[in-house]
């Protein structure tokens, strides 16, 4: 089950980012060439997110806008209707993809319902494709038999040199799902990085910038969160940067199973 890849290499993530600070990250990212913009119901932005879209200026068309739908509107006609909802916001007739934020706690919605009602919302034109998030190997299995699933075409999950998520990676790509990797600098902490540190002067770059190559050399599509145009250009400039094997290798030892976005109700990870 292969598909032509279609998000956008990298993209710009705004994950707690509201109101003015959101406005004028999306604004600087798409001045820079940004256009892929990572938003989602939970983040309580898309209003914000979506003036700065229409006041860029930029066409509908060369934009990728990806937003989530949360867990609390998995059941009955909910993923649907929020989405309309979202669509409302972002002052836009479509996203370029939906995603299901996290599976239902405890499994409280069955997954074909929603996973069902998300690819009825493709069907509708509100999504041009649909993906999921934080979606373990097992929920990735069950995602995609549900019906629609078919449709699936990323999981969108942590991923950074010390949390590499590498079963996890494997089994998306090997169903043919692009994997979409957030938090890739591990809230900064990459920045303090020694072996980052080593490698980036060898390329004469940032610890930050070593982090998102090694990430993008793995075909996983990377969405920093920035509100510094200057960090924002370095990040974009990252992708140029080709590590060694070698160096992949000393990146891949940093992995010590260090999760950040963990909250009560995530499933039972992979180990």
């Amino acid at each position: 089950m292969s598909q032509a890849p279609v998000i956008p290499a990298i993209g710009l993530g705004t994950f707690r980012l509201k109101d003015q600070e959101v406005k004028d990250a999306v604004k600087s990212a798409l001045d820079l060439g940004y256009r892929h913009i990572d938003t989602a119901q939970f983040y309580d932005n898309e209003e914000a997110v979506g003036e700065a879209i229409h006041e860029s200026g930029i066409p509908r068309h060369e934009l990728f806008i990806t937003t989530k739908v949360w867990h609390d509107f998995l059941d009955g006609d909910k993923p649907v209707e929020s989405l309309k909802e979202s669509l409302q916001k972002l002052g836009t007739d479509y996203v370029d993809l939906a995603l299901i934020h996290w599976p239902s706690p405890d499994n409280a919605v069955p997954m074909a319902h929603y996973i069902g009602k998300l690819n009825e919302a493709r069907e509708l034109g509100l999504a041009k494709h649909i993906g999921v998030s934080n979606f373990t190997i097992a929920q990735v299995n069950e995602a995609l038999a549900a019906p629609g699933g078919a449709h699936i075409v990323t999981n969108q999950i942590e991923v950074h040199p010390y949390l590499q998520n590498k079963k996890l990676v494997k089994h998306c790509q090997d169903k043919g799902l692009q994997v979409t990797g957030y938090m890739p600098l591990a809230v900064g902490k990459v920045m303090k990085d020694p072996v980052l540190e080593d490698i980036g002067k060898a390329h004469g770059v940032t610890p930050a910038q070593v982090a998102l190559a090694w990430v993008a050399q793995q075909d996983i599509v990377v969405i920093p969160s920035s509100t510094k145009p200057a960090h924002q250009k370095a990040n974009l400039a990252a992708l140029d940067v080709r590590l060694s094997d070698d160096e992949m290798e000393k990146i891949n030892a940093l992995d010590a199973g260090e999760r950040i976005a963990n909250p009560d109700f995530a499933p039972q990870w992979d180990q």
